[in-house]
């Protein structure tokens, strides 16, 4: 990515993984950046890394106040040009525990719905050109039946953005969209797991980076799992539901 001449992103759940990563590339390519999540003091840590570029809230995406301090973030940085969404949660989960699938419904579905309609509202009502970037996964292409929930909320993210796509084009307003759909990630998120395939974080950021550069609309990280996931939606419905996938 080219360096930033007064651009401005708020990265959604920048408190580790990927969103961390992916705040840390944008600064090194010269934004400003606004940094979101739960923990005030990783996003403290992180603002030290760049003070006079670095704006931080606290914002928790599943309470009711979430989209109103993203607006304060926002407004505090002087504008925004990218929104990136990076916060999300999901556990396997074959014993149904309510708690686990509630969780992950909570942050996925309900949490990532108010967050994005909030960053959308804002570049409807400013009528500025923005893009909407979100981290999905390749887990929506079929119904796991190790993370029943994990694997519905991120199709449900698939089509969300979809709709608002389409909803942006119905209205006239330059806002684009991002779906960046990774593979296993080598983060504290799947630490201790014996995950096939696993990608290392520095290649995923330097995918999502390039990606939203060039303005790709969905964007499956990487090759391996783009043909994974090609060969998975050729599988009858029949076919699938008889798989043992863990």
């Amino acid at each position: 990515m080219h360096t930033s001449i007064n651009k401005r992103a708020v990265v959604m759940g920048a408190t580790s993984g990927m969103g961390r990563l992916v705040a840390l590339g944008l600064l090194g390519r010269g934004w400003t950046i606004g940094i979101a999540g739960r923990r005030t003091d990783e996003l403290l840590a992180l603002q030290q890394t760049a003070p006079e570029r670095v704006y931080v809230r606290t914002i928790d995406v599943t309470h009711d106040d979430a989209p109103q301090l993203l607006r304060q973030l926002i407004d505090e940085m002087g504008g925004m040009d990218l929104y990136f969404h990076s916060s999300g949660f999901g556990r396997q989960n074959t014993e149904l525990d309510s708690a686990i699938e509630n969780s992950t419904v909570m942050t996925n579905a309900f949490g990532f719905t108010q967050m994005v309609d909030a960053a959308f509202q804002y570049f409807r009502q400013t009528r500025r050109r923005g893009r909407i970037a979100v981290i999905s996964s390749i887990a929506g292409t079929k119904g796991l039946g190790a993370a029943p929930a994990y694997s519905a909320t991120k199709r449900f993210q698939w089509t969300y953005i979809e709709a608002l796509a389409q909803l942006a084009r119905m209205e006239g307003l330059d806002i684009r969209f991002t779906d960046l759909r990774p593979g296993f990630v080598r983060t504290d998120f799947i630490v201790g797991k014996n995950y096939p395939m696993q990608l290392t974080p520095g290649s995923v950021v330097g995918h999502i980076l390039s990606d939203i550069e060039k303005g790709r609309r969905v964007r499956t990280i990487d090759w391996r799992y783009r043909m994974l996931c090609f060969f998975w939606r050729l599988l009858p419905q029949w076919a699938w539901e008889r798989m043992k996938i863990r």
